[in-house]
């Protein structure tokens, strides 16, 4: 259960973590704006649209994520294909974030998918037999 709630961790640390290169384009576009980072971050284009876009998905990404860790965790279906599941979810999340920072469009739609998933697999794992 250790490695499922460090992965849960991880993944609510993602979308934090992704706000550094999001930071970057916004001090690099006349500084950033305190006072108004969204309109800001809605003006960005290019690299800072994507670091953008890359941060809010990280937090879609955890509203699908948290309740399947803890789905998991509720119903005691804690097995090594459950925790490899949510490591394997962290993983491509970090790769899919890469790929959005550079631009590489597919390949980042396919591992999307697979990060989704994942925790959509670690749901299905949790239905009684």
């Amino acid at each position: 259960m250790s490695t499922l709630i460090f992965c849960l961790i991880a993944a609510a640390l993602l979308p934090y973590l992704a706000k550094i290169p999001l930071g970057i384009a916004m001090a690099r576009e006349g500084g950033y704006d305190n006072r108004h980072p969204r309109d800001q971050q809605a003006s960005l284009t290019g690299f800072g649209a994507r670091a953008f876009a890359a941060h809010q998905n990280a937090f879609e990404s955890l509203c699908v994520f948290a309740p399947a860790v803890l789905l998991a965790i509720a119903t005691g279906t804690t097995g090594d294909t459950i925790q490899l599941l949510a490591m394997a979810h962290i993983g491509f999340r970090v790769v899919y974030h890469v790929l959005y920072l550079l631009d590489i469009s597919t390949l980042r739609s396919v591992i999307w998918g697979f990060a989704i998933g994942c925790s959509f697999a670690i749901m299905a794992l949790c239905l009684p037999a």
